[in-house]
């Protein structure tokens, strides 16, 4: 039986935030799946765990080699398939329209387009599948526009829907795949009714080797952990001015800062200004395994975030039988149940922010583990990693709709001599 062929297309990969797509590439490859890697940046990105490093070995990048090579890669389209190539460039700038960025992007991405159209003919890739509703949706829109193979995307935040162009992309896509109940609801506002039947809610699983092992008991320290990208999105600078309240009202606790970002500068010269070093550390950026030992140090997970999908550190907290305090955003409230598997509360409240905390550490720890094993099975329930593959696997295996075959077929005419790699 012949392995289905099938390209993952990503803005930059592989990343300490993106372990969730490296599940589900090797979820669909023990599924039966051949897939091509592909990344517009990140060949020199630095990375902190070997695994990563192999990854990146397996994955072609398009924009390594320069602007000379995109040029030739639009020459060559230009000369042999001129129709499709001035169609797509029509949609190229066509998406201009409610997006941010200038119209030299736009054109980048066609140019992008060009430049991955022969790796997929080369591969014999019958799919293309894009993370993230942004310019990697774009890249594969117009990928099939020049006559490429059909592409479907998974949206993962509301943020990703001010691209700009998102009905285009949900019209012309296979099917298109949100990760929560919420983001499918942003995705219906902004595609009409006839197209709601092609997007499907399929969450990030976990691997089960993330907690396939004994479970390990809630520490009776008073210590939380916050992971992520330390960003204006994820709150940090409010879970300080909480820390900064709870410090004054001589409340004793340890917070852990997991991660690194942008916003660290201004992290270290807040808590240097409240005099919290003994109580605030920051660790930088962590791999998968320093990630789970500071959950599992910890009585529970707190994100106070402003904006988001559903963050996958949440999935990861509760699979390790850890309590989760965070807010009412997105697909958040989809997992974390107040009073059973952890706190929710307003973003952007300090004062609900504080409670939620003081009420986290007045618990024992039996209380504790019992919220711990109401997660775990709540996360396990919703986010198995060979369950939600399956779905993806059925639909890539499946055709969704008639516009599919049809274009799979064109694509199919155009890859009888296919372009060397």
């Amino acid at each position: 039986m012949n392995q289905p062929r099938i390209a993952y297309l990503i803005n930059q990969y592989p990343t300490v935030s993106q372990t969730f797509i490296r599940r589900e590439i090797r979820a669909l490859e023990q599924q039966g799946f051949n897939i091509l890697r592909i990344a517009l940046q990140g060949w020199d990105a630095k990375l902190v765990d070997e695994d990563s490093q192999r990854e990146r070995m397996h994955t072609r990048y398009v924009l390594q080699e320069g602007a000379f090579v995109l040029l030739w890669a639009v020459l060559q389209i230009l000369l042999t398939a001129p129709v499709r190539f001035f169609s797509a460039l029509i949609l190229a700038i066509r998406m201009m329209r409610g997006s941010e960025r200038t119209f030299t992007y736009h054109l980048v991405y066609f140019a992008e387009a060009c430049r991955i159209l022969p790796w997929l003919r080369s591969f014999d890739a019958k799919h293309i599948h894009a993370h993230f509703g942004n310019n990697s949706a774009e890249v594969a829109m117009l990928v099939n526009a020049l006559g490429g193979p059909t592409y479907s995307f998974t949206l993962h935040g509301q943020n990703e829907l001010l691209f700009g162009g998102t009905s285009e992309k949900v019209h012309r896509a296979a099917f298109v795949v949100a990760i929560s109940s919420y983001g499918r609801s942003q995705l219906y506002r902004k595609v009409e009714h006839v197209h709601w039947p092609k997007i499907k809610v399929i969450h990030c699983g976990l691997d089960t080797a993330f907690h396939d092992f004994a479970p390990v008991q809630p520490t009776a320290l008073p210590r939380l952990v916050c992971v992520g990208r330390l960003c204006e999105a994820k709150g940090q600078l409010l879970l300080v001015e909480a820390a900064h309240r709870l410090a004054q009202k001589n409340i004793i606790f340890e917070l852990v800062l997991a991660g690194d970002g942008e916003m660290r500068a201004e992290l270290d010269s807040l808590i240097d200004q409240y005099k919290l070093n003994g109580q605030i550390r920051i660790t930088g950026w962590l791999n998968v395994s320093q990630v789970r030992e500071e959950m599992l140090a910890a009585r529970g997970l707190v994100l106070p975030s402003f904006s988001e999908g559903l963050p996958i550190v949440i999935m990861e907290a509760m699979a390790l039988r850890r309590p989760v305090l965070s807010t009412y955003v997105a697909g958040i409230p989809e997992l974390v149940l107040p009073g059973v598997t952890g706190w929710l509360f307003p973003a952007g409240s300090i004062d609900d922010l504080m409670a939620a905390i003081e009420d986290m550490l007045s618990k024992t720890t039996d209380e504790l583990r019992t919220m711990g094993d109401a997660a775990y099975m709540r996360v396990l329930q919703r986010h198995s990693i060979e369950t939600e593959s399956a779905k993806l696997a059925k639909l890539f295996r499946k055709p969704a709709n008639e516009d599919y075959v049809i274009s799979q077929v064109s694509y199919a005419s155009h890859n009888t001599n296919r372009a060397p790699p």
